[in-house]
């Protein structure tokens, strides 16, 4: 007799998925574009209601947003990134705004601390790209005391980013089995990652509004700083370059609310807070 089986669904590869990441981030230059977000690391400190001398963790630190803001505060900052080269360009502004921070080679998906380490865990748009997102999210929660908090500022799906990388995903298809990292802007996700650890979360709905002086001028930019987006256009040949190019400006468009040529696009976000059980 011959038992017949499902076919089972493709494993991701996260290794090799990780390597093609480290690689986008480090292509371009991010931090011309990661130093517009630093408002959104000023309001998620804010939420996460940092105080002075408490130890904060930055995952996915990039260029240091959310470290900047919590050193502000006057916390003990550990900055962490698995690109060296953005950890240079937030040491390098740490060092001209006088603060003291340590900036650490870190895996988001293997943290080199020990458990309960920190008062607070915080991202700003960069642990939500990690591959293995129950490992990133595990990872947070363990570093984290008791009664700790983690803070993270996640781009929705329905967003003006979650719609760039959902049109970049319809020219390059996406590695098999990768889950979306917009996923992390959605409340039922976040309930799923975080929620057996969680004594409370607070979720609220944020707008950062992207200001160029055009969607040329800011296409531009992302396809020459942004890595995902450098990469994608080194990806394709010069007509699909353009297809992808119409494609993105149609994006941008769509969200600009701008009447006089310059470009204003609201980017939603999730602003999220989680309590750990103590």
């Amino acid at each position: 007799m011959t038992t017949l089986v499902a076919d089972r669904p493709a494993q991701p590869d996260f290794a090799a998925i990780k390597t093609k990441q480290q690689a986008a981030w480090a292509s371009g230059d991010y931090a011309l574009v990661g130093v517009t977000l630093q408002l959104v690391g000023e309001t998620l400190a804010e939420a996460a209601d940092l105080r002075a001398d408490e130890r904060v963790l930055d995952v996915a630190a990039g260029n240091g947003n959310a470290t900047l803001a919590a050193a502000r505060r006057f916390c003990q900052v550990t900055s962490t990134d698995y690109v060296p080269a953005l950890l240079e360009k937030g040491r390098a502004r740490a060092q001209a705004e006088g603060m003291q921070v340590d900036f650490r080679t870190a895996d988001a998906e293997d943290l080199p601390f020990e458990a309960g380490q920190f008062d607070a865990v915080v991202s700003t748009f960069g642990v939500m790209f990690t591959p293995d997102q129950e490992k990133a999210a595990a990872e947070m929660v363990r570093v984290c005391r008791p009664g700790g908090r983690i803070a993270m500022a996640n781009w929705t799906p329905e967003g003006f980013i979650g719609q760039l990388f959902k049109t970049i995903g319809k020219h390059l298809t996406p590695p098999a089995g990768a889950k979306s990292p917009a996923l992390w802007g959605t409340e039922a996700h976040l309930h799923h990652l975080f929620g057996a650890d969680a004594a409370g979360i607070g979720i609220e709905r944020r707008h950062f509004a992207f200001r160029y002086r055009s969607v040329g001028h800011w296409l531009d930019l992302f396809r020459t700083f942004y890595g995902p987006v450098h990469k994608a256009f080194e990806a394709l040949g010069p007509e699909a370059q353009d297809d992808l190019a119409a494609d993105l400006s149609a994006v941008a468009h769509q969200f600009n609310r701008a009447t006089d040529g310059t470009m204003v696009a609201p980017g939603e976000y999730l602003e999220v807070v989680v309590t750990k059980r103590a």
